[in-house]
């Protein structure tokens, strides 16, 4: 067996046990209020649920807790913009969804479910509006963990009939 030297000693000296280093309490260490955009990722994962509902007027961001009982955050695109007509807009998608992050951070929301829907049904368009691409991308850089990103439009399965009659629309 090798005999193994302590720090700076030689034989015949008697021997003292190296210092560790002191134990940090990584718990203390997260400060709970006024945290930054940054601090965020470091922080653990709690979950939430963001809705995007994304139409050609308006787009609706609602984050909720990661059981969807609990509203967090709610704010549309009419909510910061003052034009009708830019509601849907990804500039107000963006500017909403930066909104509704700071709401959802300042709760202790580090990681977020997105979960995005067009109008859908039976005569609704089945692809969501301009915003809702805009405002995942905002979420996401406002520092919030993107975890699973679900289409989750209402398809009809066999619905009315469309309008238009048997011969369909006739210009």
């Amino acid at each position: 067996m090798q005999e193994q030297k302590l720090k700076g000693q030689e034989k015949g000296e008697k021997q003292k046990p190296v210092e560790e280093a002191p134990k940090v309490d990584t718990e203390a260490m997260v400060p709970s209020e006024g945290v930054s955009r940054r601090r965020a990722r470091d922080r653990p994962l709690k979950w939430g649920i963001a809705h995007i509902f994304s139409s050609y007027n308006n787009t609706i961001i609602h984050i909720t807790d990661i059981t969807g009982r609990e509203s967090i955050a709610r704010v549309s695109g009419g909510m910061v913009v003052k034009a009708h007509r830019m509601e849907s807009s990804p500039t107000a998608a963006m500017l909403a969804a930066k909104k509704a992050a700071d709401v959802a951070i300042e709760k202790d929301i580090t990681g977020i479910h997105v979960k995005i829907k067009a109008p859908g049904g039976h005569n609704g368009p089945n692809n969501p509006g301009p915003g809702a691409q805009a405002a995942v991308r905002a979420l996401s850089r406002m520092g919030l963990r993107i975890g699973v990103i679900q289409d989750v439009t209402p398809i009809p399965h066999d619905s009315c009939r469309k309008k238009g009659g048997k011969r369909g629309r006739r210009i």
